[in-house]
C-alpha cells in the first residue's frame, strides 16, 4: 500500500499518456481496496488477540470480520484482473517507472490470491459444524432413534472421505494400485478417529507443546528425578554386558545408517560426498543380478561401500525396490563380526511415510512360541515381503554356503528398526542364535507379550527423548488430553504463550509460571474435567476409550497398546542442553523398560534424536570411552 501510495503521490498529474486514465483509476482504486484490507486485518489480529483459547466470548465478532475480508477478495481479483489487462495492452506509452511499479504489484497480487487460495483448501474443514452431531459414547448406546444413528454415521464416513482426499492429494505424485487405495483408506480412518473428537487449531496445538514442554523442563529441574530405569546400581555383570552391548550396537548402527544410500551420505559429508561418489561411481559395481531397483549412477551402492567400509564381493543382496510395504534392504558379509548382516533402510520416501502410518493391528501367530500377538500392521506386512525375500529367493541360504559359521544378525533404523524386529521374530525359529539392533525403532510396535518374547534375542537403542520411540495411538491420545488440558486452563492469551514460548525454545531462561485455573483447586477437582476442557472435546473417540475400557475378549480394542521391542539401551546427555546447538556433549547409558517410553515428551530435541547421524555418534562416543578405559 505505501508504494502504490508513493507510486500516485509521486507521478499525480502525469497519466496524460495513452492508456494514463485506466492507470490513474487503477491506482486510485487499489489504494483504496488495500486500505480497506488492511482495516480489515488490523481489525482480525486485534480481535483475535482477545480472551483465551478456552473463553472465545471476547472474540464473538470475528467471524463478521472474517467474511467482511472474504467478500474484499472479489475487488482484489478484480483489479488483479485489470491491473493484468492493463500491463499486457501494447498500445501503453506510460513512463517507464510507472510501467514497472505495476508490474511488480499485479505479480504480487495474483502471488497472494493464489496463496491464499492454497491455504484456504489446505485449512478449510469441509465438515464444519458436523463435528457437533458426534456423541459420546454412553448416549449414543442408549438411542434408540435409527434416524441419530445414521446421522452419525454419515458424519464418520465424511470424516473418512475428506482425509482421504487429503492424503491422495499429498501423495499425487507416486503411482497408486491396491495397495495404496487400502492404505489412504486405513490412514484416513486412523485420523479421523484422533482428530474428529477435539476443537482445536494448529496455533492451539503449538501453545499447548510449549506449555507442555515448559511444564516438563519446571518438573526435570526437581531434584528427584522422575525417570525410572531397571537398574539404579547395576552390578559388574549388568555393566560389562552393557558395555559389549554397546560395542557392538555402535559397529551394527553403521550398517543401518548405510541402508539410507546417498541421501544420509551426503547428508553427513556435504562437502565432499558427491566429489568422493563422482569419483567412484563407475568401479567396484557388483553384477546387475546381485542388485533389485534403481540406483542411477550407482550413487546409493557407492555410499553403502564407504560407510560400511566393506568390499564389493562382501554384498550377497541389495535391493533398492520401494513401494509400500516393500523397503529396500541388503544382505552382507560382516568379516570382523563374523555375521551376516540384513539392514533394513528407514523412512526415507512417500511409499515408507503410507507404511508408517497403516497402523492398524494384526495378529501374529507363531508355532510353538506364543499363542497370538500383536503388531504394527504396515511395518508388519514390509517384514513379511523381506521375509519372501532372504527364504524364497534363497538369498540366506546362498550367504550360509558362503560363510556356514556365521551367525545371523538383523540390523535398521526407525521404520528399519521396527521392520528388522518383526522380521527377526520371523526367522527365529530357524535360526536360534540370531540377534537384532534396532535402533529407535516406533514404539507401538509389538504387544506385550510379543515384547517379552523378544527380550532374548532383539537389543532396542533409544536416544534422548526420542519422538518415535514414544509413538503410539494411546500415547497420542495421551498426548493430545495433555494438550487440551493444559490450554483449556491457561488465562494467558494465546499470542502471548506463542511469543513468549518462542524466545525459550530459541534463547533459554526460566520455564514462563502460566497462571491456570487449575491453581488453588484442590486434588480432588482436578479429576473432573472443567468446563473449558469439555469445550475443547466434541466426544470422546474410540482410540481413547480403548485407554480405560475393559476390551472384549474376542475384539480387542483397534489401538491397544504397543511396546518396544527386545531389551532396551537407553542412551541419554549427562549434562542434558535443552538448546538445539551445544557442543561437546557427553552421554550415559543404562538399562531401561519399556513403562519410560509411555509417554511423549516434548524438547526441541525430540525430532533430532531420532537421526541417524546423532544415533550414530552418541553410540561412538559411548564405544569411545569405553575403549579408552581398558586401555587405561
Amino acid at each position: 500500500w505505501i508504494g502504490i501510495f508513493v507510486l500516485y503521490t509521486v507521478h499525480k498529474g502525469q497519466f496524460n499518456c495513452p492508456g494514463g486514465g485506466l492507470l490513474h483509476s487503477y491506482l486510485l482504486g487499489l489504494i483504496i481496496l488495500l486500505a480497506s484490507i488492511i482495516c480489515a486485518l488490523c481489525a482480525l489480529v486485534y480481535v483475535s488477540m482477545q480472551g483465551t483459547i478456552s473463553n472465545p466470548g471476547p472474540r464473538k465478532s470475528l467471524p463478521k470480520i472474517l467474511y467482511t475480508r472474504l467478500l474484499l477478495y472479489f475487488p482484489e481479483f478484480i483489479w488483479a484482473v485489470v491491473g493484468a489487462v492493463w500491463v499486457s495492452d501494447n498500445s501503453v506509452q506510460c513512463e517507464k517507472t510507472v510501467i514497472n511499479g505495476v508490474i511488480g504489484t499485479v505479480i504480487a497480487s495474483w502471488i497472494i490470491i493464489v496463496f491464499t487460495i492454497i491455504g484456504v483448501v489446505i485449512v478449510f474443514d469441509p465438515l464444519g459444524g458436523k463435528k457437533t452431531f458426534y456423541l459420546p459414547d454412553g448416549v449414543s448406546r442408549n438411542l434408540e432413534s435409527s434416524h441419530s444413528g445414521q446421522l452419525l454415521y454419515n458424519v464418520k464416513s465424511s470424516a473418512t472421505r475428506v482425509w482421504e482426499k487429503r492424503i491422495r492429494l499429498l501423495c499425487c505424485c507416486i503411482v497408486q494400485d491396491d495397495d495404496h487405495r487400502v492404505a489412504f483408506t486405513s490412514i484416513a480412518e486412523l485420523f479421523r478417529t484422533y482428530f474428529s473428537d477435539t476443537d482445536l487449531v494448529p496455533s492451539d496445538i503449538a501453545a499447548g507443546l510449549i506449555l507442555l514442554h515448559q511444564e516438563q523442563d519446571k518438573m526435570e529441574s526437581c531434584p528427584k528425578e522422575p525417570e525410572e530405569v531397571l537398574c539404579h546400581s547395576p552390578s559388574s555383570l549388568v555393566t560389562d554386558d552393557l558395555d559389549v552391548e554397546l560395542e557392538n550396537a555402535a559397529h551394527y548402527m553403521l550398517f543401518a545408517a548405510a541402508a539410507y544410500g546417498w541421501p544420509y551420505y551426503v547428508y553427513t559429508n556435504p562437502y565432499t560426498a558427491l566429489c568422493k561418489l563422482n569419483g567412484d561411481c563407475c568401479r567396484n559395481r557388483p553384477t546387475e543380478s546381485e542388485i533389485t531397483g534403481s540406483d542411477r549412477h550407482n550413487f546409493h551402492f557407492g555410499s553403502i561401500l564407504k560407510i560400511t567400509g566393506l568390499q564389493y564381493r562382501d554384498f550377497i543382496h541389495i535391493s533398492f525396490h520401494n513401494k509400500i510395504y516393500e523397503i529396500p534392504f541388503f544382505v552382507a558379509l560382516d568379516h570382523k563380526k563374523e555375521a551376516i548382516v540384513v539392514a533394513v533402510r528407514g523412512t526415507l520416501s512417500f511409499e515408507d511415510i503410507l507404511t508408517d502410518l497403516s497402523a492398524d493391528c494384526e495378529d501374529l501367530t507363531l508355532e510353538e512360541v506364543l499363542e497370538n500377538g500383536f503388531v504394527h500392521k504396515g511395518i508388519t506386512q514390509a517384514a513379511n515381503y523381506i521375509y519372501r525375500k532372504l527364504i524364497n529367493d534363497g538369498i540366506l541360504n546362498q550367504a550360509f554356503t558362503i560363510a556356514p559359521e556365521y551367525k545371523l544378525v538383523i540390523v535398521g533404523h526407525s521404520l528399519g528398526g521396527g521392520t528388522a524386529s518383526i522380521l527377526a521374530i520371523m526367522l527365529r525359529n530357524s535360526f536360534p542364535t540370531l540377534r537384532c539392533f534396532a535402533f529407535s525403532p516406533p514404539g507401538g510396535l509389538l504387544s506385550k507379550s510379543l515384547a517379552d518374547y523378544t527380550k532374548n534375542f532383539i537389543i532396542s537403542v533409544i536416544v534422548g527423548k526420542d519422538l518415535v520411540a514414544r509413538l503410539s495411538m494411546p500415547n497420542m491420545e495421551d498426548l493430545k488430553r495433555r494438550i487440551v488440558r493444559i490450554v483449556a486452563n491457561c488465562n494467558r492469551p494465546k499470542y502471548q504463550i506463542l511469543l513468549r514460548g518462542c524466545w525459550y525454545e530459541v534463547f533459554g531462561g526460566d520455564p514462563d509460571d502460566f497462571p491456570t485455573e487449575l491453581d488453588g483447586r484442590n486434588q480432588d477437582a482436578l479429576t473432573q474435567p472443567l468446563l473449558a476442557e469439555e469445550s475443547l472435546m466434541v466426544h470422546r473417540s474410540p482410540s481413547y476409550n480403548a485407554l480405560e475400557e475393559e476390551p472384549h475378549l474376542n475384539s480387542p480394542p483397534q489401538y491397544p497398546h504397543l511396546y518396544l521391542p527386545g531389551k532396551i539401551i537407553h542412551v541419554v546427555e549427562e549434562c542434558s542442553s535443552k538448546r538445539l546447538c551445544s557442543s561437546d556433549i557427553k552421554y550415559m547409558a543404562r538399562w531401561s523398560n519399556e513403562t519410560v517410553f509411555s509417554s511423549i515428551l516434548i524438547s526441541p530435541k525430540m525430532i533430532t534424536d531420532h537421526m541417524p547421524d546423532v544415533v550414530l555418534k552418541a553410540l561412538n562416543s559411548l564405544s569411545q570411552e569405553h575403549g579408552s578405559c581398558l586401555s587405561c
